[in-house]
């Protein structure tokens, strides 16, 4: 993706409560009443020098909610979706943030040149503080890591 094309519609839309209403229970909680998501959600990485984050999604330990700020260690999956102008810092400098502060799993979200979301998955490596190419998703996507979730990415 080029700084010049413009970020697909999807990524700017908020879903509406019909939507949401029509997700299945999978779709809306798959990580079970242990973990919450969130969209509009800092995570501080590290206290010195203050590093924040604000990850496009975060799914983080239900019993942390009241917690401020949310830790690493509070965290299991965090989402990035790839826009124009950001994808140096959403590709290499917010991956080696997320493995260094030892969030588990790490998601990025990116539109192929057909139109069609790509999702790619990692999963940590807490010998290296480094994250492992996991899976590629396109069409639908079935992960069993961190939790049982399927996405038809063609509807997004």
């Amino acid at each position: 993706m080029t700084a010049e094309t413009a970020a697909p519609e999807w990524t700017h839309t908020q879903i509406s409560a019909e939507q949401y209403d029509s997700w299945s229970e999978g779709q809306c909680a798959g990580a079970g009443a242990d973990w919450n998501a969130d969209t509009d959600f800092d995570v501080r990485l590290q206290d010195v020098p203050l590093t924040n984050r604000r990850p496009d999604v975060t799914v983080y330990r239900a019993d942390t909610i009241d917690l401020t700020p949310t830790r690493p260690e509070h965290v299991l999956l965090v989402v990035e979706v790839v826009a124009p102008g950001s994808e140096t810092t959403d590709r290499v400098v917010k991956v080696d943030q997320y493995a260094k502060a030892g969030i588990p799993f790490h998601w990025r979200i990116e539109q192929a040149a057909a139109g069609v979301p790509i999702i790619y998955t990692y999963v940590l490596d807490p010998a290296g503080n480094a994250y492992r190419d996991g899976e590629v998703f396109t069409g639908t996507m079935k992960a069993t890591a961190p939790f049982p979730v399927t996405v038809d990415l063609g509807a997004l």
